[in-house]
């Protein structure tokens, strides 16, 4: 049997629910489908950059999200090697939009509040995609358990293996080289970490520790594998003592962080991006179908803008959509007729609109990861580090600034 659904959302990640949250604030409801049997929170914890936080301002959570953590004041960066410190950078800086605002917010917490803000129904779990396919003005959307939903408008908020990007003509995402593992620490009483933003750097691999708010403090570990630590991945207990034999001179703070976390967090996922000539050339909108989050823009996590660019197009999508689906709806309900190739062809602009919009900020953003990414983790010798320390450092921290200062825009109704 097939099921009707003006807007079906496959993925309940970041950019998911953005976009069924934005649309639900315009008067609009969708179908969000997660093939996990609850919502999913690998990563533990991100950086919410000034963009992000007017992205989440559009959505009407930004304080309620606020309040849970603790604003950044600065980045600190250390020699892995030396444990000298490089440079500080404090956050107290104002851009051409206002004043700059920084937290790390566990994906847990973010994810459950705006799942909160929806109607019930609006979120089906265990409902894996496996295939679509053309059916006159609607995609039919083929589900593992035999459902099939006819949709009007088809969003890919699917993550790097997306199916609805695959569809679309999208190249799965390519391999860095770099693997990362990510955790939080609880504590029971104050860490004690100061609210700066704390890496090292050095031979190759990037670590650091961001705290959350006064009991949680969230940290990273990147390297390059080799074919003997690939098999380091398949034991969390070894991963963890490997770890910490790699950390160098880190401080006691920052070395009891990642001891005092639970074996369950110690995966190691790899880091992939798209392409930024993919992007340029490929389909981020076709017809009734788009894509978002990590289906459209995979980057690396150097400057702290995958989840912020999901929020980003969250707004932006629900904003487009929402004047194409709600637009003359007085004259369709006189002239049935019509109805269906109007609407559709409302919803292609819609979508077409989004994906010109989108197309260069993610261009951008992952092409500017990409070379951050590079300098900061290159094992080059004195002289690399050289630049990187003392040259680069200023203009990378000015460059984080810079993505930041950016804003998608409000929600509003037609």
């Amino acid at each position: 049997m097939e099921v009707v659904q003006d807007v079906v959302i496959v993925g309940a990640g970041i950019s998911g629910l953005t976009t069924s949250l934005g649309l639900h604030r315009l008067g609009i409801r969708s179908l969000v489908l997660e093939s996990f049997d609850s919502l999913r929170t690998t990563g533990f914890a991100l950086a919410i950059w000034t963009n992000a936080w007017r992205a989440l301002d559009a959505l009407g959570i930004g304080n309620d999200i606020r309040q849970q953590h603790q604003a950044l004041h600065g980045n600190v960066a250390f020699s892995r090697i030396s444990g000298l410190q490089m440079f500080e950078k404090s956050y107290d800086v104002k851009g051409k939009l206002g004043d700059h605002e920084v937290y790390c917010v566990k994906r847990k917490l973010l994810l459950e509040t705006l799942a909160r803000e929806l109607p019930n129904g609006t979120i089906r779990f265990s409902s894996k995609v496996v295939s679509i396919e053309e059916s006159g003005y609607f995609k039919l959307v083929h589900l593992a358990d035999g459902t099939i939903l006819k949709a009007k408008v088809l969003v890919g908020c699917d993550g790097v293996n997306s199916v609805v990007a695959k569809w679309l003509g999208f190249k799965k995402p390519v391999f860095k080289g770099r693997s990362a593992v990510r955790g939080c620490a609880d504590f029971n009483s104050s860490h004690g970490f100061d609210p700066k933003f704390m890496q090292y750097f050095g031979n190759g691999i990037k670590t650091g520790t961001i705290p959350c708010d006064d009991k949680t403090v969230y940290w990273f570990f990147g390297w390059y594998p080799s074919n003997q630590e690939e098999e380091l991945k398949k034991n969390p207990a070894q991963l963890k003592q490997y770890m910490l034999s790699k950390l160098g001179k880190v401080s006691d703070e920052v070395r009891a962080v990642v001891e005092n976390t639970d074996l369950d967090a110690f995966r190691a996922a790899p880091v992939t991006y798209r392409h930024p000539w993919e992007l340029l050339w490929g389909n981020i909108s076709k017809g009734n179908v788009c894509v978002a989050g990590d289906a459209l823009h995979p980057m690396v996590p150097d400057i702290g803008q995958g989840g912020c660019a999901a929020l980003e197009d969250g707004v932006v999508l629900a904003r487009f959509l929402g004047e194409a689906l709600l637009k003359n709806q007085e004259q369709e309900n006189k002239d049935k007729g019509e109805e269906g190739k109007e609407k559709y062809k409302r919803i292609e602009m819609g979508l077409n609109k989004y994906a010109s919009e989108r197309k260069w900020r993610s261009i951008d953003l992952t092409s500017t990861s990409s070379v951050v990414s590079y300098i900061q983790v290159a094992d080059g010798g004195k002289i690399t580090a050289f630049l990187r320390d003392k040259i680069f450092a200023p203009i990378l921290t000015w460059l984080l600034f810079k993505k930041a200062d950016y804003d998608c825009g409000k929600l509003r109704s037609p």
